[in-house]
């Protein structure tokens, strides 16, 4: 399981961008963040023709499939929708992995016993 934004373990900073001057300015070893997927299309086109690592919020398993072929990273979602995505996932072998945003280190059992990839916390995102 992924853990990412926990103190005890050394992860990647979740930044958000908005701008493809923002994504050329990120530091090394972080992620770029974007959201929605409907807003930020050109973005996550750039970073897949740049292979920029990325990660988009999502709210709908269309908007998985559609971040799993244009290459991202991670998924970010809520619990619910990640128990919907997370099969099909693993159905298509999505390269792409599902993330549950978590504010706090007991529902990372949960989200384990659910199966799903992994989690990150509100504080690995800048």
């Amino acid at each position: 399981m992924i853990v990412i934004g926990h103190e005890w373990i050394n992860s990647s900073r979740f930044m958000k961008v908005f701008s493809e001057d923002e994504i050329k300015n990120t530091e090394i070893n972080s992620i770029v963040l974007l959201e929605p997927l409907v807003d930020s299309i050109k973005l996550a086109n750039y970073c897949q023709a740049n292979d920029v690592p990325y990660a988009v919020t999502v709210s709908s398993l269309k908007d998985a499939i559609f971040c799993n072929s244009l290459e991202a990273n991670f998924i970010i979602c809520e619990e619910n929708e990640a128990c919907i995505i997370q099969p099909i996932a693993e159905k298509y072998l999505f390269d792409t992995k599902i993330l549950v945003l978590i504010h706090d280190e007991k529902d990372i059992s949960k989200i384990a016993r659910l199966g799903i990839d992994g989690v990150i916390f509100s504080e690995a995102i800048s």
